[in-house]
């Protein structure tokens, strides 16, 4: 088992930042990855940016690319999303998860923090 406990979402005006944090217990010497996820009212939830724990290797979608940086404290067993130039279309519930060696999908999830941007 995996526990991840998401803060640091709030209500940012546009082209401001956002840093998101997840912390992770538990299962952590197993995990494979570590993402971020988003859903907005009335869609379905997206990849954002995913991270691989050992290794450091780090992808993200393309309507973030360049504006979202993942990273990740090994010792802390922490994950941030660094969002900078926000958008309103980039409000929405955002989730962390993790995925475990030898698992393909993302197994264990947060319960998600709201991120919101007013124009």
């Amino acid at each position: 088992q995996v526990q991840l406990v998401e803060s640091g979402g709030g209500l940012v005006q546009a082209g401001g930042s956002l840093r998101l944090s997840c912390a992770a217990s538990g299962r952590t010497d197993s995990t494979y990855a570590m993402g971020w996820f988003r859903q907005a009212p009335g869609k379905e939830r997206e990849f954002v940016a995913g991270i691989r724990w050992s290794g450091g290797v780090t992808f993200s979608a393309d309507s973030v690319k360049g504006r979202f940086t993942i990273s990740r404290d090994s010792a802390k067993n922490t994950v941030y999303l660094q969002m900078t130039s926000l958008k309103p279309e980039d409000t929405a519930v955002y989730y962390c998860a993790a995925r475990l060696n030898g698992v393909a999908e993302y197994g264990y999830w947060g319960q998600g923090t709201q991120v919101t941007v007013s124009s």
